[in-house]
């Protein structure tokens, strides 16, 4: 390497340390800062299913194998559904799509990539799963490098780098500082002002996918862009404007097409994925009835993304990153109109020390919150819940925890242990369908014992209670536990 490309390296180097530093900074300024006012609330409102229940979504990201495949399908089988739904009774998948297999070519739509969509979509729907379809991206697209193997998500036609540079890193973070990288992006949100077409491409692949799956009951949300990046536009500049204008025209155009679906938007990743505000806007909602817009932020606490666990001083940063991040997220649904939250992802390499301990702060955390929950992710390895042979690893039993599936009302609150359930919701005498909760049959073996409420259908097979609250009462607790 010549000394100027040691120079550029080090520069590279140099900025990422002040990046990290300074976000470690707004972390810990963001936890003092929660930890002195009072925070907000959570605001009660919840996905519904079509008879009206607030739905507790718990599943997984499924699959980050799917950034890389010709066929832009995850290397999963129907078979690993049937194990996953067995083994940790989840109801809920972020399932990954993305541009590059949506609009090959400008202004064509695959209806073969569509079609091994709704095949996948269909094993989620026979097992009563709701699915949340995520246009993926990375690094913008495979494209940004010869191999294609470094970025995802956008097509290669829809990637303009005007010729600059894209280097080699060891760790992919580095590559957003790369110029190339930061020019595709620009051109995307047309900073430049030479690419008005890209957005509108992008809205019209959206409304593609709303048309094929707007009478699919399974479907339930579009999230409309993984971790947006600015380029050259950081922080409340580029969420209040070039992002949120972008939702804005996504929005109106899926509604051409689909009336009922959630929208789901995202905040950009720098920052807010550490605890740091959102400056997204708020987003009209062109259908007729309630707005159905819905805030899906991501957590990834700065030091478990250097590799930190969750032990000692880790600990400590990474309580204040949550603490923060959750009053951010609360306010920012909020401000988007008081929507519901679906927490996008959160994961960590679970052989670190104290992983399980952060999993279940988590999962706690989204309870009260009142939020949904997609792990990352379903591909087998450290980070997920079984190995590459199939044997099931330590996730597996972390998460197969009791939880209420749908609540005929608006949940209060709810905590579980694995062989406890206690649940306090405001029942809805609208709402005809009973409540349901998954048990765990590690915690539940056998029969189960339910105060404050009737059974109307215990499955052990399918691990489903379902109970009816007396009629004429107002907020009602129940406690779930087995007979011994």
């Amino acid at each position: 390497m010549s000394n100027s490309g040691l120079k550029v390296e080090a520069g590279v180097r140099r900025i990422r340390i002040v990046s990290l530093v300074v976000a470690a900074t707004l972390v810990l300024a963001g936890g003092v800062a929660a930890a002195l006012r009072s925070d907000p609330e959570p605001s009660g409102v919840y996905l519904r299913d079509e008879q009206g229940r607030a739905l507790i979504l718990r599943g997984f990201n499924t699959a980050s194998s799917a950034k890389s495949t010709p066929d832009g399908m995850p290397e999963f089988t129907e078979d690993q559904l049937d194990r996953e739904h067995a083994d940790m009774g989840t109801n809920f998948v972020r399932f990954l799509i993305s541009w590059r297999s949506v609009e090959p070519e400008p202004g064509v739509y695959s209806r073969e990539y569509l079609d091994r969509v709704a095949e996948r979509v269909g094993w989620y729907a026979e097992r009563g799963y709701h699915v949340m379809l995520d246009m993926h991206q990375d690094l913008w697209s495979g494209a940004i490098t010869p191999d294609g193997r470094t970025g995802n998500g956008a097509p290669a036609w829809a990637t303009y780098m005007d010729g600059m540079p894209v280097g080699e890193h060891e760790m992919w973070e580095q590559y957003y500082l790369d110029a190339g990288v930061i020019r595709a992006f620009d051109n995307f949100w047309n900073t430049t002002g030479e690419h008005p077409e890209l957005v509108e491409h992008y809205a019209g692949a959206w409304r593609a996918v709303a048309e094929r799956f707007a009478d699919d009951p399974a479907v339930i949300a579009y999230d409309l862009m993984n971790e947006p990046y600015g380029g050259t536009l950081q922080g409340p500049v580029f969420e209040a404007g070039p992002l949120t204008s972008t939702y804005q025209r996504t929005a109106d155009a899926i509604r051409t097409v689909d009336q009922d679906t959630w929208v789901c938007v995202a905040p950009q990743a720098m920052g807010t994925n550490w605890g740091t505000p959102s400056g997204l806007g708020k987003i009209d909602d062109a259908r007729e009835g309630d707005p159905r817009i819905a805030y899906c932020p991501h957590i990834y606490p700065l030091p478990m993304d250097l590799g930190g666990g969750y032990e000692g001083t880790s600990r400590t940063l990474v309580d204040a990153t949550v603490d923060s991040w959750r009053a951010n997220a609360q306010r920012t649904a909020d401000a988007l109109g008081g929507v519901p939250i679906v927490l996008g992802e959160f994961g960590l390499d679970t052989t670190l020390p104290g992983a399980l301990d952060f999993v279940d702060r988590m999962y706690a955390t989204a309870a009260e919150m009142g939020a949904g929950v997609s792990y990352w992710s379903r591909d087998p390895g450290p980070w997920g819940p079984y190995e590459e042979d199939g044997t099931p690893r330590n996730l597996v039993a972390a998460l197969d925890t009791p939880y209420p599936r749908a609540v005929a009302g608006t949940p209060v609150t709810w905590t579980a242990q694995v062989d406890r359930l206690e649940l306090t919701y405001r029942p809805d005498p609208a709402v005809g369908a009973p409540t349901e909760i998954h048990l765990p049959r590690r915690g539940f073996p056998g029969g189960v014992d339910v105060a404050g409420a009737d059974i109307v259908d215990w499955n052990q097979q399918t691990r489903l209670l379902t109970v009816r609250t007396p009629a004429g009462s107002g907020d009602v607790t129940l406690t779930v536990t087995p007979i011994r």
